[in-house]
């Protein structure tokens, strides 16, 4: 099997840029069912979301990996979980819940071999993790699983007196402690742990640290012998635990696709901080398809820049990391689900497209890694 990698010479091939020099997308491509659309806009000094979406003639595969911490986590998942999804549904002789987790798990494994082998060298790695969202078609059923607060919501064609509008369905669980019922599962784990939860500054958090309770990574807030290591106690941020806080056992749905589906949204808290489910899937619904992850993006760029009494083009204008405090790296897929019969063979392709893994890299073009789509 062959791949070649197309970087910034044929970018407007595949991707492009435009006058935020912050923000990537690719208009419009095929999968086995549909089209789709994907976007991605960079706050942090270094982009911590990473995303990817593989096609081929019967299965289309979606990945929103938003990183905390740094990079390294979402990166690696970036270059490993789909390489599982592959392996285990070939030996299983197809897609699962059971796949899925399997897949997961091997990489969340991967990640903590990683740690352990570049402690000596880069302590801080033990406190990089990353949420995980998944979303995988294939024989008209579809699969989401996630860890984090990434999240995956379906446009449908409302019942009845509804039917000429869209509502919102989300497939997706938070794994976040803002929600009630969140932190009731982590205070139910840890009955004699009263600080698990606690609330600091208007936000509740895991041991004060971190909101998300699922997560590839934060190996300090999972394996007591992180905290112990000398290495990493000089690097400082020690967690006591008597048991792991955080975990990563992906939630998954499964359900089949249904003929008043009409699209998904896979996108990172970045966007969902903005903008509500109801107003993500009505401005799909209202706008062409073309540049329509563009479009979510730059609507909650927009939310952001007015929270602030700022224009949008002013927003555009802040350079990355300081970009940060007006809001998050956003990284938003739209998949169309389209019922004709004949599109789950004609217009799929085999390949996987890959957002760049630094935009202000890739724009700039001072990144040989920054590849955009790896065609397989």
């Amino acid at each position: 099997m062959m791949m070649r990698s197309c970087c910034r010479p044929l970018e407007r091939c595949f991707g492009r840029i435009n006058g935020d020099g912050l923000l990537w997308h690719m208009d419009l491509k095929p999968h086995a069912s549909g089209d789709f659309s994907i976007a991605v806009v960079q706050a942090n000094s270094s982009l911590e979301d990473q995303s990817q979406v593989f096609t081929s003639p019967s299965a289309t595969y979606v990945g929103v990996y938003d990183g905390h911490g740094g990079p390294e986590a979402s990166r690696f998942i970036n270059r490993n979980l789909f390489s599982y999804l592959h392996k285990f549904s070939k030996e299983q002789g197809g897609l699962s819940s059971d796949v899925i987790k399997r897949a997961f798990h091997a990489t969340e494994e991967g990640f903590i071999q990683l740690v352990k082998r570049s402690l000596p060298v880069m302590p801080k790695i033990a406190s990089v993790g990353s949420c995980c969202l998944v979303g995988a078609i294939s024989e008209g059923e579809l699969y989401v699983a996630n860890l984090g607060d990434s999240r995956a919501v379906l446009g449908r064609r409302g019942f009845d007196a509804e039917k000429n509008s869209v509502v919102a369905e989300r497939l997706s669980t938070d794994h976040n402690v803002s929600c009630e019922e969140v932190r009731k599962e982590v205070e139910l784990l840890h009955p004699d742990d009263q600080d698990v939860v606690v609330y600091i500054q208007g936000v509740w958090r895991i041991k004060g640290i971190i909101q998300v309770s699922r997560s590839i990574g934060d190996a300090y807030l999972k394996k007591p012998e992180f905290n112990r290591d000398p290495i990493f106690q000089r690097y400082g941020n020690l967690v006591p635990l008597k048991r792991p806080v955080l975990t990563a056992e992906p939630s998954i749905v499964t359900r089949s696709i249904r003929p008043h589906d009409l699209f998904l949204i896979f996108a990172s808290d970045g966007l969902w901080e903005q903008l509500s489910d109801q107003l993500a899937v009505e401005i799909v619904f209202k706008n062409p398809r073309a540049g329509i992850a563009k479009r979510l993006v730059r609507a909650a760029l927009q939310e952001a820049a007015k929270k602030r009494e700022m224009r949008y083009r002013d927003i555009q204008k802040i350079e990355k990391g300081i970009r940060r405090y007006f809001h998050d790296d956003i990284t938003v897929i739209v998949i169309y689900l389209d019922h004709q019969k004949e599109s789950f063979h004609s217009k799929g392709t085999l390949g996987s497209i890959t957002a760049p893994v630094d935009i202000f890299s890739f724009n700039s073009n001072d990144a040989e890694e920054n590849q955009v789509i790896e065609v397989f």
